[in-house]
């Protein structure tokens, strides 16, 4: 949820919540947290009010419920706009591979996006082995078993035929990692994640690079 919307929902749901409070709820640090309360201080959405032990009481004004009316409708369209990429992609990904007879898949990331996935998946008769993800100390995620990594999933004595990326922190670091392990026809990426394949560098390249350098040098 964006933060100006966060802020605006702690508010209203606990008018005495601190400032610390409103930082864990936004996801923010203290002081990001106290310039988006000044700002909405500032639109007209928030009032203040001192409490005692130098404490503040916070209120949505009626403008301020109006702005959380209109964010939260933005939040909704935009989670069901990706929401619907997402499973289209995922449901388009997942064909092609069974079509080339990967039916046993692995994902790579716990989150929104492995939930999406998912559903395609039980709709289109594959199945899910696992979730790589090497940050989430839990042994499942949406009743899908969670390994760190390739290694622990093959001690497990499963193996799949190939890995579909649904991390969305940083979809590109976990393209790269995987791509050393992995064939490209087995590492499989939703276009909205705007994931880039990094060429590696081939003898010839390396040759060619040297010639470069050296006419460079001669010139």
């Amino acid at each position: 949820m964006a933060p100006t919307l966060s802020l605006l929902v702690g508010v209203a749901e606990a008018p005495k919540v601190s400032q610390r409070g409103l930082a864990g709820r936004m996801g923010v640090a203290l002081g990001l947290a106290n310039a988006y309360l000044k700002r909405a201080v500032g639109k007209g959405w928030i009032k203040m009010r001192q409490a005692p032990a130098r404490r503040f009481l916070y209120y949505l004004t009626p403008e301020g419920f109006a702005e959380k009316a209109a964010l939260t409708r933005d939040y909704l369209s935009d989670s069901l706009r990706f929401f619907r990429r997402a499973r289209q992609q995922s449901t388009d990904l997942l064909l092609d591979a069974r079509k080339r007879g990967h039916k046993r898949i692995v994902l790579a990331g716990c989150g929104e996006l492995a939930e999406i996935v998912s559903l395609s998946a039980q709709e289109l008769g594959i199945e899910i082995l696992g979730i790589l993800d090497a940050r989430r100390n839990v042994e499942s995620f949406a009743a899908i078993p969670v390994f760190h990594d390739l290694s622990a999933l093959q001690q497990a004595g499963l193996t799949a035929d190939a890995v579909l990326i649904t991390d969305i922190d940083d979809p590109q670091a976990c393209f790269d990692r995987l791509q050393a392990a992995l064939s490209p026809d087995r590492l499989l990426v939703m276009p909205l994640l705007h994931v880039v394949p990094r060429r590696q560098e081939s003898d010839t390249d390396a040759e060619a690079g040297e010639e470069e350098a050296d006419a460079e040098a001669a010139a």
